[in-house]
């Protein structure tokens, strides 16, 4: 008896290596895949800028990255104390407009940096629908729990968002020609805007998605919404909110993508690399024993002379947060 849908997925792209930097944007759905890949010593940035769910804000900040600044410092904004940016996470706000500034103006440099560099760039799309700022018409990427009534919620059609996420990657090609774009859809539902309205956003981002893949070269989509939606499906992979698929789901979707989207080579040293990870991981209960010095000391040697043989592997210490990784929920 089966017991899951088939999925029947081809990845026509690059097949990603370690000599392969990627760039990871979008919803909180990309830490996972680039905690993943810096499990596997990829090198990784993901949201250098912070977290991004519509297509609009990926668009703005795609064109941020490429002019290297952020907007003016005279368009921050004081709420609760802090100075703020509608473009950036609180975590780039500050009780000094100058430090809030500073702040935006290194993870923009962190970000431009990143896509020079970049062989591939991952953008995650999480929701269709964009908040503007009643007073001005700007589109929001953040609204720092300033009241709801300052905002209109949008919904735009497929073709304005597919003319600015096209214009945004146009432009990153200018500065990256080389650049390969992998689109993919959270799997995580917006639920707040009902399960109607998240229906109608992710099928608008889908479709964005193919339009993009079908009309530009190098620009490919990862079916991450499909496996968790129409293959697992089940309450059991999701966690306690039956919104934000769990351990087990994510591990499914990251298990996908490492067999479709890495080549062989690259799968190899993954897995080990994944190894020495999870190894550095291992909490010993009685950490100051001889034993446990001896494990640690013959791990470290061992990883040493991988990293040796393998330099164009990236170790992250555990617990280390690849540049500007974000762990806030949608």
């Amino acid at each position: 008896m089966k017991h899951l849908l088939d999925l029947r997925y081809h990845y026509p792209g690059r097949l990603l290596a370690h000599s392969d930097p990627v760039l990871l944007m979008g919803s909180c759905f990309t830490r996972h895949v680039g905690e993943a890949l810096q499990d596997r010593m990829f090198r990784v940035w993901h949201n250098p800028t912070g977290i991004l769910f519509d297509p609009t804000a990926i668009a703005r900040h795609l064109q941020m990255l490429v002019k290297g600044s952020p907007p003016p410092a005279d368009q921050l904004v004081f709420l609760n104390d802090v100075w703020h940016s509608w473009e950036f996470h609180s975590r780039f706000s500050h009780p000094h407009a100058e430090e809030a500034y500073v702040l935006q103006s290194e993870a923009v440099q962190v970000g431009q940096s990143a896509l020079q560099y970049a062989g591939t760039l991952i953008l995650t799309l999480g929701s269709a629908f964009r908040y503007v700022r009643c007073e001005t018409g700007a589109p929001v990427a953040n609204n720092h729990r300033a009241a709801a009534v300052e905002f209109e919620r949008q919904l735009p059609r497929v073709s304005e968002l597919y003319d600015e996420l096209e214009s945004a990657i146009q432009a990153v090609r200018c500065v990256n020609p080389g650049l390969q774009v992998l689109l993919t859809v959270s799997p995580v539902r917006h639920a707040r805007d009902g399960l109607i309205d998240n229906n109608r956003s992710k099928a608008r981002l889908i479709e964005l998605a193919h339009r993009l893949g079908e009309n530009l070269k190098d620009v490919h989509y990862f079916p991450a919404y499909e496996w968790v939606i129409d293959v697992l499906r089940d309450h059991r992979w999701y966690d306690v909110d039956l919104i934000h698929p769990n351990h087990a789901a994510t591990r499914e979707v990251i298990d996908l993508f490492v067999a479709h989207c890495l080549g062989p080579q690259a799968q190899e040293l993954a897995e080990q690399a994944l190894r020495f990870t999870q190894a550095a991981r291992h909490k010993a209960r009685f950490p100051d024993t001889p034993a446990h010095q001896h494990f640690l000391a013959k791990q470290q040697a061992e990883r040493e002379a991988f990293l040796t043989e393998h330099p164009e592997l990236t170790w992250y210490p555990p617990n280390t947060a690849a540049v500007f990784s974000t762990r806030d929920e949608e």
